[in-house]
């Protein structure tokens, strides 16, 4: 799975741009041109890393790194500056001024992503590692049981369809009794408080009445 970078980088940057020496490395990058484009983006796409060029923007950068901070506290972020606009701003992970090298940019970023395991599953602002066992949601990590991944797994794989509730538990629990499901119940409260903002209100995770599931993704 490629890191996966959301690049902030301002419309009349000047001097070189990094973003095809890393495209070639095998990054996956989503380029955008403020730091508001960059939040309506976040949770859509997800990212490992962030990258903002301040010095393309003019700028100290410090209001855009705060402001992914308060919504996205466990995603790492390189700050990139000018000599004129520096930053000591401890938002950010890292700190570069220019000019420097595409390689010194390179050596940055494997310390600072979280390599998960080889079976992961991204859709939309939901990432599952069924290896490592968690799940990652609008910037928040959280560990997961097998029996969660599991649920999981097989709703994020039926996004947007509603799963029954028999057919989910039997295919989790491998049985074919389904005389008393709550425990099911329980183990979608815990996903629920692992990838929703407000548990009470789930804006993904959806019970329908008398049916079953449905992940809106």
């Amino acid at each position: 799975m490629p890191t996966r970078i959301l690049w902030i980088e301002g419309n009349r940057a000047e001097g070189p741009s990094f973003v095809p020496d890393l495209e070639k490395k095998g990054y996956l990058i989503d380029l955008v041109p403020t730091g508001n484009a960059a939040m309506a983006r976040l949770y859509e796409f997800d990212p490992d890393l962030v990258v903002l060029n301040a010095a393309s923007m003019r700028t100290t950068g410090k209001r855009i790194c705060r402001s992914i901070r308060e919504n996205a506290n466990s995603i790492p972020i390189i700050l990139i500056t000018s000599p004129q606009y520096q930053c000591d701003d401890v938002c950010a992970n890292t700190i570069l001024t220019l000019p420097f090298t595409t390689r010194k940019l390179l050596n940055r970023i494997p310390p600072l992503v979280k390599h998960g395991g080889k079976k992961q599953i991204h859709k939309g602002p939901l990432m599952l590692d069924m290896e490592m066992l968690k799940v990652r949601c609008q910037g928040r990590e959280t560990r997961i049981t097998p029996r969660m991944a599991s649920i999981l797994q097989v709703l994020v794989e039926n996004a947007g369809i509603v799963i029954e509730r028999d057919i989910l538990f039997c295919r989790v629990w491998n049985t074919e009794y389904t005389g008393d499901t709550r425990t099911l119940d329980v183990h979608v409260n815990w996903i629920r408080q692992a990838i929703e903002e407000n548990p009470h209100n789930p804006q993904f995770l959806k019970t329908i009445r008398g049916v079953g599931f449905r992940l809106d993704i």
